[in-house]
């Protein structure tokens, strides 16, 4: 008997003093208020009777950490896959306004020149696909019970869009996935390819991105 849902975590806040992209940097672990964020939401769980199994992170410093209160409530280690990572992004290390400043810089012209890929980094396509490769060995990790897999905003949302069946390029400012919001899916029954459909999303930490000052640059 496989899992019973997948349940798709965001990070909470990351300490980010000089608001710049951070993608795959090292040293960019969560505030105190990002702390918290992941507290609450596993806290929102747990006290809710979800029946978590395993607890799975990307491997950068803000997704081990945001997974930390998660393994804690549950008395379980966290795993690591890679394929739940940030994609990789030229504009690694810069403040936002990123795309526009590119324009007046030729040699990165080529970077801007495919939004809908995007050009300046891992493709949406790519990312959708690990997601979801992530998403169906979860599924069959664990005997009953839920798997909590801890990422990012955007490859979060790529598993949305293509469950949703909607394209994959988008508005950044328009992502309905806030720090340490949970989405979570399930496998629709009775098809040959297995498809995961989603089945919810929830905010736990909402009460608390008040006082936020980073919440991912774009």
């Amino acid at each position: 008997m496989p899992a019973n849902t997948i349940h798709l975590v965001r990070h909470g806040e990351v300490h980010n003093p000089d608001r710049v992209l951070y993608g795959r940097l090292p040293g960019f672990g969560l505030s105190e208020l990002g702390t918290r964020m992941a507290a609450t939401s596993a806290a929102a769980w747990k006290d809710s009777g979800v029946d978590v199994r395993a607890v799975v992170a990307s491997p950068l410093q803000r997704t081990q950490e945001s997974a930390a209160p998660w393994a804690a409530a549950y008395g379980l280690d966290v795993r690591l896959d890679e394929r739940l990572i940030e994609p990789t992004n030229r504009y690694e290390g810069q403040p936002p306004g990123f795309t526009k400043r590119s324009v007046r810089r030729p040699t990165e012209w080529p970077w801007i020149a495919n939004p809908w890929r995007p050009s300046w980094g891992e493709a949406y396509e790519s990312i959708a696909n690990r997601m979801l490769a992530a998403v169906a060995t979860a599924w069959e990790s664990v005997d009953g019970g839920d798997v909590v897999l801890v990422s990012h905003q955007l490859p979060i949302w790529m598993v949305h869009r293509r469950l949703a069946g909607e394209p994959l390029w988008h508005d950044p400012r328009k992502r309905r996935c806030d720090l340490s919001s949970i989405t979570s899916l399930q496998r629709v029954p009775d098809t040959a390819a297995g498809r995961f459909t989603e089945v919810g999303y929830a905010d736990p930490a909402a009460d608390l991105r008040g006082s936020a000052v980073d919440e991912g640059a774009v």
